[in-house]
Parts: C-alpha cells; structure tokens; sequence
C-alpha cells in the first residue's frame, strides 16, 4: 500500500462521523478534471513523500478514543487488491468504521468487500453517462468496461452498506443532458451529489484550470429534472 497522504481529522469525508482520511497513490484513470496530480500520474507520485503503513497504524492506536472511522481514497484504492483488503482489515480490528471511495472498475473487489462486511459507506463516483464513449472522454482512459462499472452500481445499489453516488461536473465535458442521463443510469438510488467542478491549478489537463462551472440557473434546471429520483439529491 502506497500512502500518499493523510489527514488525521475530518467532519465532512464520512457522513456523520468524526474521520481520518487515507489518501492512496495509483490510479486508472487519468481524469482531466483531477486536481490530485500527485496521487494518480507515476511521475508525480514518485516526487511524493509516502506514509509507511507502520507509521499509520501507530497513529490509529493513538487516535482510537477520538476517531470513529477511516476514508479510504485515491488515486484508486481497489488497484491494490487483496492488499486493500488485508489493509481494510486491519483497520476494522482496530474497532473503526471504514468508508471507501471508489470509481467502480473492480465490481470483483466491490463484492469482495460487501461480503466481508469490510466497509461500512461506499461513495462511488459516476465519471459520465455509462456509455464507453462518454467515460472514455471524461476518465481519460479508452478501454474503460462498462460492464463492471454497471455491475458495481447495481452491486452497491443492492447490498445493506450505507451509499452514495457522485459527479462532478465540467461544463467542458459534460452536457445537461449528459447530467440528466448519468442521473437516469443510476436512478432510482440512495443518494446523488452533484459537484461544481471549479477551475484551478494543477488538473490533469490544464485546459481546463480556467474552466468556469455551471450557472446556478442551470443547476436548478437540472435540479428539477433529476431530483425525485433520488432520497437524497443535493448540489455541491
């Protein structure tokens, strides 16, 4: 497990829970609108100071009186396998809760994870409309399979781990419509946070660092379209 960073107190990463949140290097996607550069291109990893598991799960022991539970994120967390789930393990030993974040490629790892009662809130990120070309364009990635991205949703839909969906959105990128489609494919669920994407330093494609979000009137357009499907439906 590669550690690329951590912040050891947050209240907004695990919904009503006081958390700490992993930040895990690697990643298969290359997202142009990610503004975590350092946790998912090789050659900026390589320039990033890494967290040693020791030095990680000393800092749990310490905090277990304070802390309730652990945010896994990325990069990608399910790129390192079996190695996330004894990692995940380890954690849930140690009396925490565990959030994962994920963007849903590993539907294996995903079941493999519900099933063993390993994580106890899933926040999968819906990159586009599940379409190969659409998630080709938004995940920066050509061979992205929809099948399993389907299959993870449905998976998470499905299982008794608290959930969200999320996107963030690029009026560069994603179209209204596209955003009321991406809705229409994971519909009905849970909960679904749509997240105004705002132009700044250091996206995977600099095209975009100036990029402006959507109106607030268009938002609500949208808003309107899309939020009966959901229990939860919020704009952040």
């Amino acid at each position: 497990m590669k550690i690329g960073g951590l912040q050891k107190v947050t209240l907004v990463d695990y919904p009503g829970k006081l958390a700490c949140t992993v930040f895990l290097s690697g990643c298969n996607f290359r997202c142009p609108f990610c503004y975590s550069k350092e946790l998912v291109l090789p050659e900026e990893i390589k320039n990033q100071p890494e967290i040693s598991e020791k030095i990680f799960f000393e800092f749990l022991n310490e905090k277990k009186e304070m802390l309730q539970a652990c945010v896994l994120c990325g990069g990608e967390p399910t790129i390192y396998g079996n190695d996330l789930v004894e990692f995940i393990k380890k954690i849930k030993e140690k009396g925490f809760l565990v959030k994962l974040d994920t963007n849903g490629t590993d539907s294996e790892m995903i079941k493999k994870l519900i099933d063993g009662n390993l994580v106890d809130y899933i926040a999968m990120d819906i990159k586009a409309p599940l379409t190969k070309e659409k998630y080709a364009k938004a995940s920066g990635k050509e061979d992205v399979d929809i099948d399993k991205i389907k299959e993870s949703v449905f998976l998470i839909k499905n299982s008794i781990v608290d959930y969200e969906f999320r996107s963030t959105i690029v009026p560069l990128i994603h179209s209204k419509e596209d955003i009321i489609q991406m809705a229409n494919d994971i519909s009905p669920a849970k909960k679904y946070f749509l997240q105004r994407f705002r132009g700044e330093k250091g996206t995977i494609d600099k095209d975009l660092e100036s990029s402006k979000p959507y109106s607030d009137e268009t938002l609500k357009e949208i808003e309107e379209k899309i939020k009966n499907d959901f229990q939860v439906f919020k704009i952040r």
